[in-house]
This record gives structure tokens, C-alpha cells and sequence, in this order.
């Protein structure tokens, strides 16, 4: 996949006619890109729907980031400063809800999103009508290979590793951070102790992924805050 175009292309053949629905995932280390890359794609996507589809609504997009733990659980649990851990999201939670997306027979399905700026998930804030027919979702955790994470991955159609160059993605990271609130010591030093791991534990899934996206695309495409 070495444009943009080959990404739209890809997505729209995998959706096919509509008749049945289509979860494609994307992954990739904290700070590749995920978010920016699927609204990128729904973007390009919603307004041309393949024949008998009508535009918009068959493209929607459900983040793993809403299955996040609240921040008052995680202090129970004593994970609050390794919040985007693997063991800090719902997975539970996730793998219910794409299963209910992939069985295609509800009018719609109400999914939860993440709010950066309380850095909490806002449950029931996605509508997902039935006219969607392609679902774009992204997570750093959708090719883990562990017990919790398997089912999410055999949900997916396909699976997509955003591939950024390392320096760019933690600069990207850092300042996004610092963007919500974070001083700049404190998000370096979150990206290094923090995201830095968790990086680590992602980039090694890299080898089960369908595409693997390369940075200059996901450079190209990188003026919003990255996912």
C-alpha cells in the first residue's frame, strides 16, 4: 500500500457490495497515527459509497479508546499511572461490542467514544445505524496476542499497522500530550515510561498484520493530532 488512494481502494473493495458488514482495524504504537488515518479514510470513503449504498452513514467509526477504564477505577486497581496498559481498557467490553456489530441485527448500536480533554470514555456517545456497512475501528492492542485480545482480532475482516517512523511518532505523541494538558517534563517523561513500553509490546505484533501502512502516508496525512 504505498499511496493514500491505496488505502481508499483497499477499504472499498473490503466493504464489496454492503450486503454483509465489514469491520476493518487499524493498529499501531501510541502516537502512529490510528485516529488520523481513519478519519482520513471515512473522510474519503462516506462520500462515495459503493452502487445501492447511500452516502454517509455506511462508513462509521468506533475507537477501542472508549473502552478505557475510568480513572476512579484504575485507582482502585492501583494502574492509574499506567493508564494505556493493556490491562487499563475493558477488552471485555470491546470484543461484546464488535461482536454485536459483526451479527447485524440491531437498528443501531450505541457505542463509547473517549473524551481527551477529561481523559475519560463517554459511554453510549457513537450511534452505529444499520445503513453502516463498513466499520472502521483502531486501537493499539487489536493484534495482541493474549488471552483477553485474541477474540478482538477474529472479530476483524482485516488489520491494518500503521507503521510510523519512531522519532516522528514520539514527537507526535509528546506534543499531543502537552496539547491536553500535560507539562512538557511530565508528557516526555510519560511517553518514555509510560507509552514507551506499551510501544514495545505493540510493535512486536506488527508481523500478524493484512497491510502494513508506511510512514510516509501516515506522514502525509499528519497535520491532526495523532492516534
Amino acid at each position: 500500500m504505498d499511496t493514500f488512494a491505496d488505502l481508499v481502494d483497499r477499504a472499498r473493495a473490503l466493504a464489496g457490495t454492503g450486503e454483509r458488514r465489514v469491520l476493518l482495524g487499524v493498529t499501531g504504537s501510541p502516537g502512529a497515527g490510528k485516529s488520523t488515518l481513519v478519519g482520513e479514510l471515512a473522510a474519503a470513503l462516506r462520500p462515495d459509497p459503493p452502487v445501492g449504498l447511500a452516502a454517509g452513514e455506511w462508513v462509521a467509526h468506533v475507537p477501542m479508546d472508549g473502552f478505557h477504564l475510568a480513572d476512579v477505577e484504575l485507582v482502585r486497581l492501583g494502574r492509574r499511572d499506567r493508564k494505556g496498559a493493556p490491562d487499563t481498557f475493558d477488552a471485555g467490553g470491546y470484543r461484546a461490542l464488535l461482536r454485536r456489530l459483526r451479527a447485524d441485527d440491531e437498528d443501531v448500536v450505541y457505542a463509547p467514544a473517549f473524551e481527551r480533554v477529561l481523559e475519560q470514555p463517554l459511554a453510549g456517545a457513537i450511534a452505529v445505524p444499520r445503513a453502516a456497512r463498513l466499520i472502521l475501528t483502531e486501537g493499539n492492542y487489536l493484534l495482541l496476542d493474549d488471552p483477553r485480545w485474541r477474540a478482538v482480532a477474529s472479530a476483524l475482516d482485516e488489520v491494518w499497522f500503521c507503521d510510523l517512523r519512531a522519532d516522528v511518532r514520539i514527537g507526535r505523541l509528546t506534543a499531543r500530550h502537552e496539547t491536553f494538558g500535560k507539562a512538557p517534563a511530565h508528557a516526555a517523561a510519560w511517553v518514555r515510561d509510560v507509552d514507551g513500553p506499551n510501544a514495545e509490546l505493540v510493535e512486536s505484533t506488527r508481523c500478524r498484520a493484512d497491510v502494513l501502512v508506511p510512514s510516509g502516508v501516515l506522514e502525509s496525512i499528519g497535520g491532526r493530532p495523532p492516534g
